[in-house]
């Protein structure tokens, strides 16, 4: 399956899809159109089969360079409300996205950008990847819930600082601080991303889905009040063949069969 709008493509990849932003005149940057494309290929995605998402964007400058400065420039505050909403109901959908979600981080990521790519399960960077949070600079703040995600995933005193500061940071130094899994050479990046996808992609996909899900549900919960969550989504899975064929075969001492997802 593929797909071309003006301002996204996709591509599947046996379980694969990669989702490229194609903006690269305007380093990818997001504007109403990009938002509203976005979230019409991640919902058209959500009963499909893939079991692994690879988000990026065109070219090797820029994964997204945040949102497009010269669109927003004339929003009034009415304007500025909406697109957040739109922002943040794409930010939502990935992260709530029924399969584990891969960014693929070549070279800007700002504001926005930054954005994107928290709400992404992972996030491997190319070496020449570049993240900020420029907005307070621009007398405005995140939109798209960055601030929120951030603290959580850098932790608070790491995520106020890059916020109050626009300072920008390295491909290494956004690993130091947990912002990205791994770098790769920007060459390398779409292989490393495919690599690990297609690693995922071979688990049984019930269980992944089901291991997102409690994942998610989990944050912000005391850690004792969070055990439960696990315990229908756990017995759940033992009513699946995938679980059954597994179990099988570990006990048996042979090779698993290929996870049919059901």
């Amino acid at each position: 399956m593929t797909l071309t709008m003006n301002t996204i493509t996709y591509e599947k990849q046996g379980f694969i899809g990669i989702l490229t932003i194609n903006r690269p005149k305007a380093m990818n940057a997001f504007n109403n159109e990009v938002v509203t494309e976005v979230y019409v290929c991640l919902e058209s995605l959500v009963k499909t089969d893939i079991r692994c998402l690879i988000v990026t964007g065109a070219g090797d400058k820029a994964f997204v360079a945040g949102a497009d400065i010269r669109e927003m420039q004339h929003l009034n505050p009415s304007e500025a409300a909406a697109f957040s909403r739109a922002g943040n109901a794409v930010m939502a959908l990935l992260e709530d996205f029924p399969v584990p979600i891969i960014a693929a981080i070549n070279g800007y990521a700002m504001g926005g950008g930054c954005e994107l790519a928290l709400s992404c399960d992972i996030r491997i960077a190319s070496e020449n990847a570049v993240f900020a949070f420029p907005e307070v600079g621009l007398g405005i703040i995140p939109g798209f819930g960055g601030a929120q995600r951030l603290a959580r995933i850098i932790g608070i005193g790491n995520a106020k600082e890059l916020i109050y500061t626009t300072n920008r940071i390295t491909a290494q130094d956004a690993l130091r601080v947990g912002l990205v899994n791994a770098v790769h050479p920007q060459e390398q990046l779409i292989d490393k991303c495919m690599e690990m996808a297609e690693k995922i992609a071979a688990n049984a996909p019930t269980a992944v889905r089901v291991a997102k899900d409690v994942i998610n549900k989990s944050m912000g919960m005391e850690l004792h009040q969070s055990y439960g969550l696990e315990v229908l989504p756990f017995s759940a899975c033992f009513l699946t063949n995938d679980r059954r064929m597994a179990m099988d075969a570990f006990v048996e001492k042979r090779p698993k069969d290929a996870f049919s997802g059901t």
